[in-house]
């Protein structure tokens, strides 16, 4: 059986991937890994390990060698850097270079993960969809903007041939987020005590192992050239709402503050001016504040009809993602949470 490969399988979602293909038997299972990259998402998982990097070439070209199937999961997902054509770089760049690899190298299928962030919101508030109209000068910050060129690329390939079926992933929260995402940092900072308060905003909650499996299922019945939002359809949720829901995973109080956008926006101009001074992250970047400014809630009836898409209920999600960050040292829950007796 052929290999498959999965580049970014070291982290959030691809760590997810790479393990949902072990535990189907999907057969030899290929993890394009930098080299002393933090690989502790792979822990246990019985993978062939390719060393290699999106900007150098030879490394994708010896990668995709005898690959039958590629999930294209790799990004540089920084919502702040002080250099921003790193993104660019890496996931703009770098997707060409690996989806054209994997072109010359006759793989038979490629699954491009993009992001929701890369698609676009309806003025009237409704959720959005794939087909929603979205321009580049719609995308908030160089992050967004990379991945809105990629998936550009992506579906430009596809349409010269390349079997290339592209998902969006929304916010996927559970087990194996190691860095964490910034997702995964608030459920973190709520669980350490540290959120306070909310900003008027909301997100589409998706279980990661949900996403894992649509990847595998956009490989297997996705449309080539077509997009999937890998979400779910009860899972556009306010910061309120979560803020609620986490109270009752961890036992702690739910936030009762709502910071104005305008306090926010402050805040994250101040910290970032320092974050150009010491070269150091800032805590909140000024672009999460701006992608605050719109609820990011999208509908994903298009992936459960023609993928198939599980749809576990985030309540779900986000106790699992809780009680993974507890059992792995990030934070503790508090005594009797209903968590701690899932």
């Amino acid at each position: 059986m052929k290999p498959i490969l999965v580049t970014g399988g070291t982290g959030f979602v691809g760590a997810n991937v790479v393990r949902e293909l072990v535990a189907r038997g999907a057969g030899s299972v290929r993890v394009l890994a930098r080299r002393g990259g933090d690989r502790r998402a792979l822990d246990g998982v019985p993978v062939e390990i390719v060393e290699g990097d999106l900007l150098d070439r030879a490394s994708l070209a010896r990668a995709v060698t005898g690959a039958d199937t590629l999930y294209h999961v790799a990004a540089d997902y920084r919502l702040w850097a002080r250099d921003p054509t790193e993104l660019h770089r890496v996931n703009v760049d770098g997707t060409r270079a690996i989806l054209e690899a994997a072109g010359e190298a006759g793989v038979r299928r490629i699954v491009y993960t993009s992001t929701v962030g890369a698609l676009g919101l309806p003025t009237d508030g409704t959720p959005g969809t794939e087909d929603t109209p979205v321009s580049l000068a719609d995308m908030v910050g160089p992050y967004k903007a990379s991945k809105f060129l990629a998936e550009r690329i992506a579906m430009d390939l596809a349409a010269r041939g390349l079997p290339v079926v592209i998902v969006n992933p929304s916010a996927p929260i559970g087990p194996w987020d190691v860095k964490p995402t910034p997702t995964g940092q608030m459920i973190v900072d709520f669980m350490r005590g540290r959120m306070f308060a909310t900003l008027d905003t909301g997100l589409n909650i998706v279980h990661v192992r949900d996403v894992a499996r649509g990847h595998v299922l956009a490989a297997e019945r996705g449309r080539v050239g077509e997009r999937y939002i890998l979400g779910h359809l009860r899972g556009n949720l306010s910061l309120a709402e979560i803020g609620r829901l986490l109270a009752e995973a961890t036992g702690r109080s739910a936030p009762r503050l709502r910071v104005p956008y305008a306090l926010a926006w402050c805040g994250a101009a101040c910290t970032e001016a320092v974050a150009r001074l010491t070269g150091r992250p800032p805590a909140v970047p000024l672009t999460a504040v701006r992608m605050a400014r719109k609820r990011m809630y999208f509908s994903p009836t298009k992936a459960v009809r023609e993928l198939g898409l599980p749809q576990t209920d985030p309540r779900e999600a986000l106790h699992d993602a809780v009680r993974w960050f507890a059992a792995h040292g990030y934070a503790r829950v508090a005594a009797g949470a209903q968590v701690a007796a899932r």
